[in-house]
């Protein structure tokens, strides 16, 4: 690990000045930004904390939705009772990241803002349709992610929240690394007023929504009608873990699964 300077700012406004300095990142959770820091394959001369800042935590229901604060952890997400009663499947989803310390560590927020491919909580915000706020402006799910690692905001642009429609019926069911508990495939499958929608993650670059298994679902919401899905492997990867073609088998199976376990 290189070097750098660490900031502990104790307002929103304070890390939006700080990041506008040349080579800052912000700091979340840790999970990944200090692990890759540690391998040296990120070297930033700065480094925003924003663990200190309270207005980016807590969780309240508001207008039909969930708002959630960008800075709360997954541990927080996972026991809170408003999320629970809300949307059962995200609390779900939350418990199962990691290990006990990256629940606790880890954020909301840092977990989108990084866009890892097999993470978790994509699937949830392109599977409910929900919302990125942050300093300066609000995202739909449908623009928010962009690729590999990429997403739409800016370098010193800071998510300050995320607002989840609150669905009918939602479920998560991943196929998870033994080790990492990344998702070798992730699908989020959610039924409300927007209709039917089935976001896959661990699968591609970055999460996507299976629009051929939304078509099956919204004529028989079953999980046969999911299983009869057929996906293409092209584009999906390829990797230690598993093939493409593997992963096109797992996505309609999981599907099937999360339908049912929506259906209770």
């Amino acid at each position: 690990m290189y070097a750098f300077e660490l900031h502990q700012p104790k307002s929103l406004a304070d890390a939006v000045a700080l990041l506008g300095q040349p080579d800052s990142k912000p700091l979340a959770g840790g999970q990944s930004l200090v692990a890759a820091m540690r391998l040296r394959l990120a070297a930033p001369a700065s480094l925003v904390d924003l663990g200190g800042i309270a207005e980016l935590r807590g969780i309240r229901r508001e207008d039909g939705a969930l708002v959630i604060g960008a800075g709360t952890s997954h541990a927080a997400i996972a026991a809170s009772e408003e999320v629970l009663q809300a949307i059962p499947a995200l609390a779900g989803l939350a418990g199962g990241i990691g290990d006990l310390q990256v629940r606790n560590l880890g954020t909301l927020g840092g977990s989108l803002a990084n866009n890892d491919p097999a993470a978790c909580y994509p699937a949830a915000v392109l599977g409910l349709d929900a919302t990125v706020l942050t300093d300066r402006r609000e995202i739909p799910a449908a623009e928010f992610f962009k690729g590999l690692y990429e997403t739409a905001l800016e370098p010193d642009e800071i998510i300050t929240a995320v607002r989840f429609p609150i669905p009918e019926k939602a479920a998560y069911v991943k196929f998870a690394n033994a080790a990492s508990r990344f998702a070798l495939a992730g699908v989020f499958v959610s039924r409300g007023a927007g209709g039917v929608r089935v976001a896959v993650t661990g699968c591609a670059p970055s999460v996507f929504r299976a629009t051929a298994i939304e078509q099956a679902l919204a004529a028989d919401f079953s999980p046969d009608a999911a299983k009869a899905v057929s996906m293409p492997a092209d584009g999906l990867n390829s990797d230690l873990h598993a093939s493409a073609a593997y992963r096109a088998h797992l996505i309609p199976v999981l599907a099937g699964r999360a339908v049912a376990k929506a259906l209770g």
